[in-house]
C-alpha cells in the first residue's frame, strides 16, 4: 500500500529521541485568539503575525536539564521548524523542533495567548 504525502507518521511516543539539548513541542497554535472579549482573527503570514508563540513540549534530548515534556513554552518568533503531522497512542499532533536558545517562558499550563505584534 503506498503512502500518501499528507499522512501522518505513525510512531510511539518512545520512538521519537531528540538530540543533546533539542527541543520538541506540539500543537503551536496559529489560530484567531480571544483578547480580552475582542476576537483576533488568525495572523498566520502577516506582518502582524511576527510575535512569540506558546507550544507545548512533546520531547526533549538528553542534555536539556530546564525543561521536560508536558511543560509550556513561549518561543521567539520564528525560531521554529516547519511541522511533521504525526499519531501516536495519544492522537495527532503537528511537531516542531524550536531553539531551545529562543525559549523565553516556562509554564505548568497553557497561559491565555495576548501576545499582539506591534507590526500591523
Amino acid at each position: 500500500m503506498n503512502k500518501l504525502a499528507y499522512e501522518p507518521h505513525k510512531i510511539t511516543k518512545s520512538q521519537l529521541k531528540p538530540l543533546l539539548d533539542h527541543v520538541i513541542v506540539m500543537d503551536m497554535s496559529f489560530k484567531e485568539r480571544m483578547y480580552g472579549s475582542i476576537i483576533l482573527p488568525s495572523d498566520d503570514g502577516k506582518s502582524s503575525g511576527i510575535r512569540p508563540r506558546w507550544a507545548q513540549v512533546y520531547a526533549v534530548g538528553p542534555q536539556q536539564q530546564d525543561i521536560k515534556p508536558g511543560d509550556y513554552v513561549l518561543v521567539e518568533h520564528g525560531r521554529w521548524t516547519r511541522a511533521i503531522q504525526v499519531e501516536d497512542e495519544t492522537g495527532r499532533h503537528m511537531l516542531r523542533r524550536v531553539d531551545p536558545k529562543a525559549l523565553m517562558m516556562i509554564s505548568d499550563y497553557l497561559p491565555k495567548d495576548e501576545t499582539i505584534s506591534d507590526k500591523v
